[in-house]
């Protein structure tokens, strides 16, 4: 005769959990926003636009004894229809010295697409040391359909990253930001 108590038992913590999941679904923007300021990773202004690039300037000569390998990823998340590949997969850079690279994107759709390049890296000591001073993934980019095009993107590693830091691998995963009444359109 506990049939009514076991029952009333099991859908106050099967609404528990509900609450608690919905509750976390909100809270995950704002933690993950904290995260990334915390570490210095995909931060954005306030507009919702990644930071600005770092100055072209340097004071410092590069240093010419010290080779780093620089490894570049690229993928489309959740099946993305989209071409989108490093035009270089590895580059050799001395640290302190600008080098220059290009991403390739293509829009294989029929209709516009905007898309957001969100970087990643690894070894994470060489994040702070890992300077863009141009990049495609600063803003949006929009093409039209079947369009593609060559991005760059300008960096610098700084002399003063850590001697044991020898490989640097920069991933990049493009996520599609078209608005809402563009996809139904």
């Amino acid at each position: 005769m506990s049939t009514p108590k076991s029952n009333r038992k099991i859908i106050i913590i099967a609404g528990s959990v509900a609450i608690l999941m919905f509750g976390f679904a909100f809270a995950i923007v704002p933690v993950y926003s904290l995260l990334c300021k915390a570490t210095g990773i995909n931060t954005s202004a306030p507009s919702g636009e990644l930071l600005t690039p770092v100055s072209a300037a340097t004071t410092e000569p590069p240093d010419l004894s010290r080779t780093i390998t620089v490894q570049f990823i690229a993928v489309n998340h959740n099946g993305m229809p989209w071409d989108f590949f490093p035009r270089t997969k590895s580059i050799q850079v001395h640290p302190g010295q600008n080098n220059k690279i290009y991403f390739f994107a293509k829009n294989t759709t029929d209709k516009a697409m905007s898309v957001q390049a969100i970087p990643s890296m690894t070894p994470s000591e060489a994040m702070s040391h890992f300077h863009k001073i141009q990049c495609f993934c600063f803003t949006q980019q929009t093409l039209k359909g079947h369009e593609g095009k060559d991005m760059p993107m300008i960096f610098r590693v700084d002399n003063d990253l850590p001697k044991n830091v020898h490989v640097i691998t920069l991933a990049y995963t493009l996520f599609d930001t078209t608005p809402k009444e563009i996809k139904k359109g």
